[in-house]
């Protein structure tokens, strides 16, 4: 009895030791991956097809083959990238130019690297049967302010001769809730960008302009001054600069059919919303 009281002693006390350096080896991997964390390049996306090209880069593995490490945040309201960015948390993102106003009107200075693909259409509820933009008056149009919906937003109301009072412009900054609101009937008309545009026109939704044919380009890719400032980050930005131009242009080259299942999983939608969009092009 008393050898079997040492021997049950003993196992306890290796067990014990086992789980401590359990213990300290899972602590000491989450401390590395903090640091590996830091030292990355963090850069806020949104699910939306402009992104596709960082999307792509990231399941190809293209940035480690460049030997930069490049983390995407994802975020479904470009307000949200915008604290990210302001709070640190990340030294790029994607957005566009009416925005990047807003955040040097917040005091922090950023640099404009890369144009990006990001487009709107101006969809309507297919309950409301607006086929004109003049029948948008004293109707409810879903957009984020200090953005580039918000200033399309003025020119649609300006262009159709309306009272700005009589557009009820709504502040609605998640693009997935706002599809959802169209789709589900609750607002008359808005801006989305693609592939959720794609998704709309598929429900009925009918599209009365879009920015293509307005010729404005207004995506664009920032880096915080900050982060430029660094000699590190100038290095990750260069290479990452270098794998995103490739990958767009053989995005450009291939089509974005080739990437379906990316798009699909990325930007939250069914694969048959990109077949749709390849039918389109």
């Amino acid at each position: 009895m008393k050898n079997l009281l040492l021997l049950s002693s003993a196992v306890l006390l290796l067990l014990t030791a086992c789980g401590d350096n359990a213990a300290e080896q899972a602590e000491q991997q989450r401390r590395e991956q903090q640091i590996a964390d830091s030292m990355a390049l963090k850069v806020a996306v949104t699910p939306t097809l402009d992104c596709l090209p960082l999307f792509v880069a990231v399941e190809e593995g293209l940035f480690e083959r460049e030997g930069v490490s490049v983390l995407l945040r994802p975020f479904t309201a470009q307000m949200d990238e915008d604290t990210a960015l302001l709070r640190g948390r990340v030294e790029g993102m994607t957005t566009d130019r009416e925005r990047i106003a807003w955040i040097r009107e917040q005091g922090m200075e950023v640099r404009e690297v890369a144009q990006t693909s990001l487009k709107w259409q101006l969809l309507t509820n297919k309950m409301a049967r607006i086929k004109m933009l003049n029948q948008l008056d004293d109707k409810m149009l879903a957009m984020t302010r200090r953005s580039a919906t918000d200033m399309l937003a003025r020119k649609i109301v300006d262009s159709a001769g309306l009272q700005p009072e009589r557009v009820f412009r709504i502040q609605v900054n998640d693009v997935q809730v706002r599809l959802s609101m169209l789709e589900n009937g609750i607002m008359d008309a808005m801006l989305l960008p693609e592939p959720q545009a794609t998704q709309a026109r598929l429900g009925g939704h009918p599209v009365l302009l879009d920015t293509d044919s307005m010729g404005l380009h207004l995506g664009v890719i920032v880096f915080s001054k900050e982060a430029m400032a660094d000699t590190m980050r100038q290095r990750q930005v260069e290479q990452f600069l270098k794998v995103y131009r490739a990958v767009s242009d053989t995005i450009a080259h291939r089509g974005i059919g080739t990437y379906r299942d990316v798009i699909a999983s990325y930007c939250h939608v069914k694969p048959e919303i990109v077949d749709s969009m390849m039918n389109e092009r």
